[in-house]
């Protein structure tokens, strides 16, 4: 009966592993194979992620820097504009201080011609030489008269002479002044031109780089969603093993109770029976047992937007203070971008390395200056203050003055405050 038993049992032992051995070992395989392959499609798509993450940044910062220059664009081609009207208003000044200059010319060789011909004919061929005025004069008073009369008019004609030569002299220095400032806003013109140029020019590099960059980012974002497929893909694998690899544990445990009910089921009948034959009586106990197995189960549980002017007056004496310094970098060199008050600086490093000196920080650039401080009328404006032109600024030091970063090639020096459109003045003092 022990053989018989035994016999059952190994029995069931190689149906099991008929049964689950093979299967269990393909299904292990496909499982490793399932999360190996998981586990690379997620290296692939953290590392998708990154280049997504890098390159959004990337746009982001260049997005940044496209915007900023299109608002210096804009402020560059608003001070072209500026500067345009300001060369026409010029031309207009230069025109009519020519006319002036050939009026005052005119009438400086009409009184000169009046003049010479007055003295030739008092002097020369007229009645009245000073020979003459003596002995027809019939007293010392008459001579004194006559005589006194004319040099009052040769004085009165060369007072004339002189007063036309003056006049004809300051509209002269007058024209000379306003073709040197023409020839300072034509050299604005054409660098502000170039810088526009320039600008723009970057410009179009940056958004045909935002461009490539959104080109790069949709197939990075493809890249992204295939790897997210796969890995959608080889986890429904993996579960699928999972659930029959639970189907096949039950199954083993449910075969195992089946064989350890059935073995302690023979046991005892054969232990019924022992003790039957050895006693030799009808009655016996018997006892059911069985085991009863606990499962337990794990939940996981996933989780898959008109001006105000303030015209106090401030600090003047600093003020005074501030002009008087700048006035000792006249005759440095004008540099684009440079911030040295001696080897050479552009306008609005000129102002900042001035201001600096006194502990006062001023923004770097010309826009950025006129909105800083507070802004003040032209009418009150003081030395010190800082006068705003539209792409330009200088320091203001009284009498209709400011001295400036000029261009490359005047460098710092003084000039006229209204030589062109003044668009704000600014006080820090």
């Amino acid at each position: 009966m022990k053989k018989r038993i035994c016999c059952v049992l190994m029995a069931g032992v190689i149906g099991a592993l008929s049964m689950f051995g093979l299967p269990v070992s393909v299904m292990a395989t496909k499982k490793t194979d399932a999360q190996d392959q998981k586990k690379e499609a997620e290296n692939k798509l953290n590392s998708v992620n990154e280049d997504i993450d890098e390159l959004s940044e990337n746009k982001e910062a260049l997005e940044e820097e496209l915007a900023t220059f299109d608002a210096e664009l804009v402020d560059l081609l608003l001070t072209v504009d500026i500067i345009e009207e300001d060369i026409n208003n010029k031309k207009l000044e230069i025109d009519q201080a020519t006319a002036d200059y050939e009026a005052a010319k005119q009438k400086e060789q009409e009184q000169l011609e009046a003049m010479k011909r007055r003295i030739k004919f008092m002097y020369e061929k007229g009645d009245m030489s000073y020979f003459e005025l003596l002995i027809k004069s019939q007293s010392i008073s008459e001579l004194v008269n006559k005589s006194d009369y004319v040099e009052k008019l040769y004085a009165y004609d060369r007072k004339l002479l002189d007063n036309y030569q003056q006049t004809k002299e300051e509209v002269y220095a007058l024209k000379t002044s306003l073709e040197s400032e023409m020839t300072d806003l034509e050299e604005l013109h054409a660098d502000y031109e170039e810088q526009s140029r320039t600008l723009q020019s970057m410009i179009d590099e940056k958004r045909e780089s935002i461009e490539g960059f959104d080109e790069q980012l949709a197939s990075a974002q493809q890249k992204a969603n295939e790897y997210k497929e796969e890995i959608k893909q080889q986890t429904a694998v993996i579960k699928q093993i999972e659930a029959e690899e639970e189907a096949a544990r039950k199954a083993e445990e449910a075969r195992k109770k089946a064989e350890e009910e059935a073995r302690k089921k023979a046991e005892e009948e054969a232990k019924k029976k022992a003790e039957e034959e050895a006693k030799n009586k009808d009655s016996g106990q018997s006892s059911d047992s069985g085991d009863q197995n606990n499962e337990e189960s794990h939940e996981e549980g996933s989780g898959e937007e008109q001006k105000n002017y303030d015209n106090s007056p401030g600090n003047s004496s600093k003020g005074q203070e501030i002009a008087n310094y700048a006035l000792q970098f006249v005759g440095n060199p004008y540099v684009p971008g440079g911030t040295s008050l001696t080897e050479g600086c552009d306008c609005s490093g000129f102002t900042q390395g001035v201001y600096s000196h006194f502990g006062i920080s001023i923004p770097r650039n010309s826009s950025s200056q006129s909105v800083a401080g507070r802004e003040v009328s032209y009418e009150s404006a003081q030395p010190g203050d800082i006068i705003y032109y539209g792409g330009h600024v200088g320091i203001y030091i009284g009498n209709g003055q400011i001295v400036h970063a000029s261009t490359p090639a005047t460098g710092i020096r003084v000039t006229n405050a209204l030589y062109r459109s003044v668009i704000s003045v600014r006080r820090f003092v």
